[in-house]
């Protein structure tokens, strides 16, 4: 599989990565034999980069990877991890103190001296506007207890003030068809700064795999039944923050636009692959024949300009009057 470039940490990555959400639990329960399966097929698949988060399942995720990588030596694999959403969302919660404590646990979770990578789990404004904050990131760095330090981010202004901070390695923001005002400045400013882009959501929790209707039904214990309307965390997360309804007749007219022989889910991946300044995109996958699928995305040969500009006139009539001034 393609690897390309994290810059400031001198580390190269799959362009399909995995995220592991999922592993947690937070969309339906995931035992420990197909979490391992998962990971399994992933790097045969050729992924070299996890994203979790000490959030996910209460750390479960994290662990679940220390325990797989503990029993690969032989897989050169980049874990990327998250960290402030074990405190209420106030800037003051955004310490030194904290951060050691934080990034204590998720090494002793991924049974790591120093994570490769850290971000900021999607924090208030204000804690990006703050000198101190980077500070103490830099402190963290120094310390060796990560080698170097990202932010993600749930807005387009978010992710610019990120960028401007000379020791950010990596954003992370959700970019798909759905969700495409990231195309506008974020990138090009990412790309010029040397800063890697890590890509969530790039399936919009699974709408634009074109497998639902509107009469689908989650799990209670998944996100896309309790936080359609961002009851728990930002609306954003869950289907891109596009109506349920309006998401399912948009992947519908979507899943028109895959070339012969590719998927819906696919043809979306590839998609973001190819968008000029994206490092990694992270699709999540809960069975091993999911993250098989992720992962040839990659192989897929790029889109025409035909069909990106149908994306674009798809985003302009049914989803950008929802998203675009938001995030």
């Amino acid at each position: 599989m393609e690897q390309r470039a994290f810059d400031r940490l001198g580390r190269r990555v799959s362009v399909v990565g995995l995220g592991t959400w999922q592993l947690g639990g937070d969309w339906g329960e995931v035992g420990e034999d197909a979490a391992r399966e998962v990971l399994d097929a992933s790097v045969e698949s050729g992924v070299t980069f996890f994203d979790t988060a000490d959030v996910y399942g209460d750390g479960r995720s994290e662990r679940l990877i220390g325990d797989y990588l503990r029993k690969r030596p032989d897989l050169d694999v980049l874990v990327a991890t998250k960290m402030g959403r074990r405190a209420e969302q106030l800037p003051e919660h955004y310490t030194l103190d904290n951060f050691r404590a934080w990034t204590d646990r998720s090494r002793t979770n991924l049974g790591v001296d120093r994570l490769d990578l850290v971000q900021l789990h999607c924090p208030p404004p204000a804690v990006i506007a703050s000198d101190q904050v980077f500070d103490a990131l830099d402190t963290l760095v120094a310390e060796e207890r990560v080698a170097g330090y990202g932010v993600s981010v749930e807005t387009c202004d978010e992710a610019l003030a990120a960028i401007a901070r000379p020791g950010t390695a990596s954003l992370q923001i959700i970019l798909n068809p759905f969700r495409l005002k990231p195309l506008e400045r974020v990138l090009p400013a990412a790309d010029e700064a040397g800063v890697g882009v890590i890509v969530r959501v790039p399936l919009a929790s699974g709408l634009l795999s074109g497998r639902y209707t509107v009469e689908t039904v989650f799990a209670e214990s998944d996100h896309r039944t309790y936080n359609r309307h961002g009851e728990a965390f930002d609306q954003g997360e869950t289907f891109s923050g596009v109506d349920f309804a309006t998401g399912v007749a948009a992947a519908t007219e979507f899943a028109g636009l895959a070339p012969e022989g590719a998927t819906p889910a696919a043809t979306a991946l590839r998609w973001a692959i190819q968008q000029p300044g994206v490092t990694s995109v992270i699709p999540g996958a809960r069975s091993a024949e999911q993250a098989r699928a992720n992962a040839a995305a990659a192989g897929l040969p790029a889109l025409s300009e035909e069909t990106l500009a149908a994306v674009r006139d798809l985003y302009d009539r049914r989803v950008r009057a929802q998203v675009h001034h938001r995030w």
